[in-house]
């Protein structure tokens, strides 16, 4: 059978490739011209016999070692082919992975190489491809794994018995990528990759690139492929035409697993745009939806950057949510962390044998409070990983807005490190620059590819230009999380009244600085867990006093400058602190109470959206002024907010006391009747009632450097807005 010539191979090669050790199978199995012959061979353990089909018919195979067989045919021009192999009386007929080409383009690895690559999804990990051939069209899985210190790489997976030695991939010259085309391998099959360190050692690994999952505690990849249709186009070209950072902005933040307990991404649907729809909110935020591995990390410990978590579902169940959440009026951000990754040796860590994904450097590559490991951001194709995950999530799930976690660890080589632990960069700062750069380029390139996007930084420190253009030098995010504060104002609202006069200065700080950046007032998360207690828990007094003390703070966070969060249950006051292992306390909206708390922030989200002095000017000195911020003995701070154009105002007068003020005379910027638009004692929100009758009217009474002024009957741990009546406001009365 082998009278014709075939390709010579070196029996320690061939031991190699019958192995799956061999760094290049494909340069020795499938076929190849020599001296004006085809070589096949192929890998058909413990067949009995072993043919290639052509159109010309059937060649038989004879067994060279160990399991691989050979065919020559005779011409210069390879042929289409199959495999049959024979196992007793048993007749398989089968493709062969490496009669194929690379799936991968020179454009594809030259772009990754270059760490330019801004759809990198479509290029790394599991792709079901179909190609046309003469004895039929074939379909499988282009698997592809950048790995560039890995001896050799192996798909394992349901398509091959979890035996990688049958798919051994090839390396792609010197870019590190492995690659291999497993024909019948489809969708829904699980697989990882089996990659060989430098030490010789075999490892699974979770592909980096998956865009599904298993469930945890299970760990393999999912080949996967997307039926979903979007139709949701007006939405996302009405976002496109419009600066999303201009106009009104609330934000309810959500963990999606303790919101109901037993939702899933469809599910929830209903209920969840049922409530965003009554509580007025513009915007949902989605604490980490990538896939993790434990569960009370609240998904910032991320091992599946390109996998939506399984616990609620599929990835096109994600797409149904957002679509759905975007045909109902509400834009979606989702939480996304490039600062860190855990240590599970199953996914990115030392995920070619040494620190690949990780900063090498002891004194760079681990986070110490958190355990985790911290990218290299200074590397090309690790950059080019994680900014082509934010665009992934805004192009391939329509989201609206990325909040970046944890920006400060990113910034400073010496976060939460003592002296000697960190290496200065190379001017002998502490700034890290490889991150620095990483951030501008992820919110340059995310708001040049997806108009209308938003970028927000999770930052906690006086970083200057966090919210600055890059072209200007600054970081480039389009809003930054105002923590101070939030700081500032939970700990002079945890004071009794009788002591909040010695720490108004906390109150007032905010807006030393409050526009030296794009800013969004949070009271997030982070506030309600791990002991510090819920909004209600952090108020002192009596269940009345708490409930009105989360009515007030709520209310001067709406009237604050900056955009606006606000974490799940407290919208209702909840009373128990937030635990991402049980739901929110749902029952407590049947007590008028909290219940009223709840209706003051769907009237807050009114009157809010209605009002564009309330956001049209957030981010400059010209959309607020003090009327009084001074009158500590009272704890009362008073101010205007004024429309872009200010042809409206707002005035927000806050009574922090536990008591009311009678006739309490506040400057006004103009004569005549001011309506009562909200005031947070309201009885139908569970106050005790006390306000102006709907109206006060201002004299020529000079007042708080002012030449109109007008007595106000200001409520206990009361905030009352007022609009001058001439003001237009569209429907700010209702």
């Amino acid at each position: 059978m082998d009278a014709l010539e075939f390709v010579p191979v070196d029996e320690g090669i061939l031991d190699l490739v019958s192995k799956g050790l061999y760094y290049a199978p494909h340069d020795v199995l499938g076929s190849h011209v020599y001296k004006e012959n085809v070589t096949i061979r192929t890998i058909r353990r413990l067949a009995d016999r072993v043919f290639i089909l052509t159109e010309q018919g059937r060649t038989e195979a004879v067994h060279e070692y160990n399991g691989i067989w050979r065919a020559v045919l005779p011409g210069s021009e390879v042929p289409d082919y199959r495999v049959i192999a024979e196992y007793g009386s048993h007749e398989h007929h089968g493709d062969d992975p490496y009669r194929f080409l690379p799936t991968l383009g020179e454009l594809d690895i030259y772009l990754f190489s270059e760490g330019r690559h801004e759809k990198l999804w479509n290029a790394l990990g599991a792709h079901i491809r179909t190609f046309p051939s003469p004895l039929g069209s074939v379909t499988g899985t282009a698997f592809s794994v950048w790995a560039p210190n890995a001896k050799a790489v192996r798909v394992v997976g349901d398509f091959n018995g979890w035996d990688g030695s049958l798919h051994a991939m090839r390396t792609l010259g010197s870019s590190g990528i492995w690659e291999i085309f497993i024909p019948g391998a489809g969708e829904g099959s699980r697989y990882k990759f089996e990659i060989q360190y430098p030490d010789l050692s075999w490892h699974q690994k979770a592909d980096p690139m998956a865009r599904r999952t298993e469930e945890p505690p299970s760990t393999a990849s999912i080949v996967t492929k997307s039926h979903f249709t979007w139709d949701d186009e007006d939405w996302m070209a009405e976002r496109a035409a419009k600066d999303q950072h201009a106009g009104p902005m609330t934000i309810y933040e959500m963990h999606l697993g303790s919101w109901r307990p037993g939702r899933d991404y469809r599910t929830i649907v209903s209920d969840l745009i049922g409530h965003l729809t009554y509580a007025g909110f513009t915007h949902v935020e989605l604490m980490p939806l990538a896939e993790h591995p434990y569960t009370p990390s609240w998904g910032y410990q991320v091992t599946g950057y390109y996998s939506p978590t399984a616990r609620f579902g599929s990835p096109d169940d994600l797409r149904y949510l957002i679509n759905e959440l975007h045909k109902a009026g509400f834009g979606v951000l989702m939480d996304w962390v490039p600062a860190h990754f855990p240590k599970d040796d199953w996914a990115l860590a030392k995920f070619d044998g040494v620190a690949l994904y990780e900063d090498p450097n002891p004194l760079r590559g681990e986070h110490p409070d958190w355990g985790t490991l911290v990218f290299n951001y200074g590397r090309r194709e690790v950059r080019n990983f994680l900014v082509a995950n934010a665009l992934y999530w805004l192009e391939e799930f329509h989201i609206d807005g990325i909040r970046v976690d944890a920006v400060a660890s990113m910034l400073y080589l010496d976060y939460s490190r003592e002296g000697g632990a960190w290496q200065p960069n190379v001017y002998g700062g502490r700034e890290n620059l490889e991150a620095i750069s990483f951030l501008q380029e992820v919110n340059a390139t995310a708001y040049r590819t997806n108009p209308g996007a938003v970028m927000v930084a999770e930052e906690s420190t006086s970083w200057p230009g966090i919210t600055s253009p890059t072209d200007d030098g600054g970081i480039g995010f389009g809003l930054k999380w105002n923590m101070g504060w939030m700081n500032d104002t939970l700990r002079y609202l945890q004071e009794k009244p009788i002591n909040r006069s010695w720490h108004h200065g906390e109150l007032t700080f905010s807006l030393v600085y409050a526009f030296s950046e794009n800013f969004l007032l949070p009271l997030s998360h982070d506030e309600v867990v791990h002991g510090k207690g819920s909004l209600y828990s952090k108020m002192p007094g009596d269940h009345w006093q708490k409930l009105a003390g989360v009515r007030s703070l709520l209310a001067y966070q709406w009237a604050h400058p900056g955009k606006k969060l606000l974490f799940m249950g407290q919208e209702f006051a909840q009373i128990q602190e937030w635990n991402e292992s049980r739901g929110l306390d749902w029952w407590l909206t049947d007590d008028p109470g909290h219940d009223g708390v709840l209706s003051l922030v769907r009237d807050l989200n009114e009157l809010y959206k209605v009002t564009p002095a309330l956001w049209s000017d957030d981010f400059t000195s010209h959309g607020f002024e003090w009327i009084d911020a001074n009158d500590a003995d009272n704890n009362v701070i008073s101010f205007i907010r004024k429309s872009k154009e200010a042809d409206s105002h707002i005035v927000v007068v806050c009574n922090f006391a536990g008591i009311p003020h009678n006739d309490f005379r506040v400057g006004l910027p103009h004569p005549g009747r001011w309506i009562e638009v909200l005031n947070t004692d309201a009885q139908e929100y569970g106050g005790s009632g006390v306000g102006n009758l709907g109206v006060v009217t201002a004299d020529d009474t000079p007042w708080n450097g002012r030449a109109y002024s007008a007595p106000m009957q200001l409520p206990p741990y009361g905030v009352v807005f007022f609009r001058h009546e001439d003001d237009e406001c569209n429907e700010c009365d209702k």
